[in-house]
């Protein structure tokens, strides 16, 4: 049964790793009219609701939080977000797009929704909410498990 159980988390974790690099192919065709990347489009896209610090960010992304804060840093840099107070943190800035920053990501709304019914059609909208539905439960499991612990491997 273990075999088993271990080939279903390698076709999980290879499955996924193609799907991210598939959604980023299609994020960064999608932002790329506007001038942004997928990444740039990423991190604007959790700050639209409400200003965060970059460690926020990551913890809601699930990267590094140097990763976001390069690309935070090149979006204020660009005038796409910029740094504000924080009133709960003195040192730790919340990122908020700018009116350029918020601008850029609404031009990419027409062509999101163009692909999106692209997708549901072809995969079938309610199979789609499905695997949606999974993809979420399978990512709160993971984070429920945690990792491995350190040393459970065998050693050889």
């Amino acid at each position: 049964m273990s075999e088993e159980r271990q080939s279903l988390l390698s076709r999980a974790a290879l499955g996924t790793f193609r799907l991210n690099g598939q959604f980023l192919a299609v994020a960064d065709e999608l932002a790329r009219p506007p001038g942004l990347s997928a990444a740039w489009w990423q991190v604007l896209g959790a700050v639209l609701r409400e200003p965060l610090p970059v460690s926020g960010i990551a913890r809601a992304m699930g990267i590094t939080r140097q990763s976001v804060q390069r690309v935070a840093d090149l979006l204020v840099e660009r005038g796409l977000a910029e740094y504000r107070p924080n009133p709960a943190h003195r040192r730790a800035k919340l990122l908020a797009p700018t009116e350029a920053g918020l601008a850029a990501v609404h031009r990419i709304d027409p062509g999101h929704a163009t692909y999106a019914d692209r997708l549901a059609e072809a995969f079938g909208e309610p199979e789609l909410a499905e695997a949606v539905r999974l993809l979420e439960r399978l990512s709160r499991v993971l984070d429920e498990v945690g990792l491995p612990e350190e040393g459970a491997l065998p050693l050889q």
